[in-house]
């Protein structure tokens, strides 16, 4: 946009704001000062996120370069991925990055999103006291660690912490149960709801050594945290494709939403999967441990999660050049919404 419509623009949007400003700067402050806080102020974005991605530290290690080069300010509002993706549909953010793919799909495919991409992924693990007494340690097949997990809570053994919120984790748990044919509920006794984030159920997991806690955690919070967590371990570090935890970063429709801060997300997602953002990702590290593996286009080599050729092709456009988005963009957008 050329600076006469930004200015233009920006009257328009702010004519009360501008109208105070004259009072104001009748009191002897100067017009160029406010004006540029006013313009300041829109110059952010609101991502959504899980408490996973915001428990493991990685926002706060590249958003910092992220600003650093555009300028752009990001609010996080960290929440489960079922939470992420009710606020996302609503429009209340700009930009959501969860992990769960089968309903990051559905949310496209409903026109709330457009553009989903895959930036990266790690894995889930199970946890628990160092005594062990459901013995999974070191069972690599899964599901013989399900089927211990639920022969010691009816046992009275162990206690299986879920979260119980709606999350991307909480689904994945709900998974693997399903690979057994089982279906746990929180009147058995041994199997605790927190309703909480991943950090507050990896806590109150760890104050549970009498009863000997387990839970499912994603690996980047646990190497994030696992130092202040005396009583667990990580038992269950099985290799299988069920445990891969792919992340994906969706742009609000700005169709739908016609007020969300669509050119500003381009910029955040352009700077994500570009050879920057994707090298920071896979540079963070706690204490020497790798948290994240970078994705962006070849997460269909690693794991069943589909990467497409619009996807590498769309992005690919802003890839290192912290480019924002353009006539030609929105224009395609509303042609694919137009069809729906």
């Amino acid at each position: 946009m050329s600076e006469s419509g930004i200015i233009k623009d920006f009257i328009q949007n702010n004519k009360k704001s501008l109208f105070l400003l004259v009072i104001i700067v009748t009191a002897g402050l100067t017009t160029t000062f406010i004006i540029l806080e006013l313009f300041r102020a829109k110059n952010r974005i609101i991502l959504a996120t899980t408490t996973s991605t915001n428990d493991s530290g990685l926002l706060d290690y590249i958003l910092p370069e992220f600003i650093k080069n555009t300028n752009i300010e990001v609010d996080v509002l960290s929440v489960g991925t079922g939470q992420a993706l009710e606020i996302g549909q609503r429009g209340d953010v700009d930009v959501i990055l969860v992990h769960s793919r089968e309903r990051e799909d559905l949310f496209v495919n409903n026109s709330y999103g457009v553009y989903r991409t895959c930036v990266m992924y790690n894995d889930f693990i199970i946890i628990g006291p160092s005594t062990d007494p459901a013995g999974i340690m070191g069972i690599d097949n899964i599901s013989t660690v399900m089927n211990r997990l639920k022969a010691g809570g009816i046992s009275g053994n162990i206690t299986f912490y879920s979260r119980g919120d709606g999350s991307g984790t909480h689904s994945k748990e709900l998974s693997l149960w399903d690979l057994i044919n089982f279906t746990p509920s929180h009147s058995s006794g041994w199997y605790v709801e927190t309703g909480e984030g991943m950090g507050t159920t990896l806590t109150i997991t760890n104050q549970d050594n009498e009863n000997e806690g387990y839970t499912l955690v994603d690996r980047g919070t646990w190497l994030f945290t696992k130092n202040n967590l005396n009583y667990l371990i990580a038992l269950s570090e099985a290799i299988d494709e069920i445990l891969l935890n792919p992340y994906g970063v969706i742009p609000i429709n700005p169709i739908l939403h016609p007020y969300v801060k669509y050119e500003f997300v381009l910029e955040f997602i352009g700077f994500l999967v570009s050879q920057d953002g994707q090298d920071l990702i896979n540079d963070y590290t706690v204490n020497g441990e790798k948290l994240f593996n970078a994705s962006f286009g070849s997460c269909n080599e690693t794991f069943s999660c589909e990467t497409t050729e619009e996807e590498i092709s769309f992005w690919s456009q802003y890839n290192g050049g912290y480019l924002g988005g353009t006539t030609s963009t929105l224009n395609f957008i509303y042609r694919r919404f137009d069809a729906l």
